[in-house]
């Protein structure tokens, strides 16, 4: 816990104010009611994952309404390692995203390919499935509290990199995608994030693409230096943009 605090106080010391840009930390779900707290007005919190199911006996999980109730801001829905790592299908991910819209959290919903879509170059249909998913009982009122994050599960911890094209291009799609679902002003206000080893040296750069709305940052987060200067360069870039 210790270790979580000091890395909440110094963000709250770096981050004395936020024009553009909306910062939002996800610590492990121990930490959250706790860590709620302590945000101070500039940060918000997301829990990592939430449960598809409302109240009954589901040891082990924790609902929508336990976070909204712990001052959780924010979940993290549909994640490549929860997908990956833990069986979540689409179907699990689209009962989550309703449970989470219907406790009025918002929600970074996470889509993104594996490298075997990518190099055989059906990256485009895996994002969109994942997406039509998602949104099958979405209302076009319920985008003012969804988020998109791509991530490019290949360009993860593999060594290879994402280009800022190759994110742009994502993107660009994707926003394409939801404007033919809810129309084009959903699609412009809705925030597209890119989370694909984003990291100082190179956030600038990504986050200057026209449809790359901010990052989901991974490993670099963990460090205080680190996540203050990606949000020092979407600050930047958001205010060139906007």
């Amino acid at each position: 816990m210790n270790e979580a605090v000091e890395l909440m106080d110094a963000l709250k010391t770096g981050i004395k104010s936020s024009q553009f840009t909306d910062v939002v930390i996800a610590p492990p779900a121990p930490y959250l009611a706790d860590l709620a707290r302590q945000k101070g007005e500039v940060l918000k919190i997301a829990a990592q994952n939430c449960s598809a199911t409302d109240s009954g006996a589901y040891t082990g999980e924790f609902t929508a309404d336990m976070l909204q109730s712990c001052s959780v801001d924010h979940v993290i829905i549909g994640h490549s390692e929860r997908r990956e790592g833990f069986g979540e299908t689409d179907s699990v991910i689209a009962q989550k995203l309703k449970r989470a819209l219907s406790c009025n959290l918002r929600v970074l919903l996470c889509c993104g390919e594996p490298l075997e879509q990518r190099e055989s170059n059906t990256h485009f249909e895996w994002v969109e499935r994942q997406l039509n998913s998602a949104f099958a009982q979405v209302s076009p009122s319920d985008m003012a509290n969804i988020v998109i994050a791509y991530e490019p599960i290949w360009a993860i911890g593999t060594g290879k990199t994402a280009t800022s094209n190759q994110a742009q291009e994502m993107h660009a799609f994707i926003r394409r995608l939801v404007s033919s679902k809810f129309g084009a002003e959903i699609a412009e206000n809705t925030p597209i994030l890119y989370g694909g080893s984003c990291k100082p040296d190179n956030a600038l750069e990504i986050f200057g693409q026209p449809d790359v709305n901010g990052g989901l940052i991974g490993g670099a987060s963990l460090d205080s230096a680190s996540f203050l200067a990606i949000v020092e360069a979407s600050e930047i870039s958001r205010g060139i943009n906007g």
